[in-house]
């Protein structure tokens, strides 16, 4: 049997309208404070992939439009509904008013391994990335409802946020779509 590539033609994109009239996955995305524009860029990618709701960026994180972002975006800053906040903490503190569960996605006391978390059917999850050098700041830590930690078993026990945001959205978004 011999596979064939699909051609964009095939994939049955959907256009900046029927992307907003999705229904969405019940996933938030948080970036607290990233640095990099072209990580910024990639979690927006990763974002419209998976149908998010929203991105909230906090702090020094930087906004659209801007070339770094959408360089790496594509297009996707145009699909997903995104929001700047100062506050990290205050995003946190309304979501979780609206019954939100904040996620930090960070190597703490207490963390539950991301391959032992089940989300609960229709549930919306908050999930919260830090800092290229920092992590989620200890007082977005200590604000969320848990802390989840991506298992790893190498050297470094660091990946990179964009790489962080893929997983983490790829493995809530599979585990969703089974309960």
């Amino acid at each position: 049997m011999e596979n064939r590539k699909l051609k964009n033609s095939e994939l049955d994109r959907k256009s900046v309208e029927e992307f907003k009239n999705s229904t969405k996955t019940p996933l938030i995305i948080i970036l607290d404070n990233i640095r990099s524009l072209n990580n910024i860029g990639s979690v927006f990618r990763t974002a419209d992939a998976f149908l998010i709701e929203k991105i909230y960026l906090c702090g020094i994180t930087a906004t659209p439009p801007h070339k770094d972002i959408h360089k790496t975006a594509l297009g996707a800053t145009e699909t997903v509904e995104w929001e700047y906040a100062e506050s990290t903490v205050e995003v946190i503190e309304k979501l979780q008013q609206e019954e939100v569960e904040t996620l930090a996605i960070e190597q703490a006391e207490n963390a539950v391994m991301l391959d032992e978390f089940n989300p609960i059917k229709g549930k919306t999850y908050a999930v919260i990335f830090g800092n290229e050098v920092k992590g989620v700041q200890q007082e977005v830590v200590s604000k969320s409802d848990r802390v989840i930690e991506i298992p790893q078993l190498g050297s470094k026990h660091s990946l990179n946020i964009s790489v962080s945001t893929g997983v983490v959205v790829w493995d809530l978004f599979a585990k969703m779509k089974k309960i």
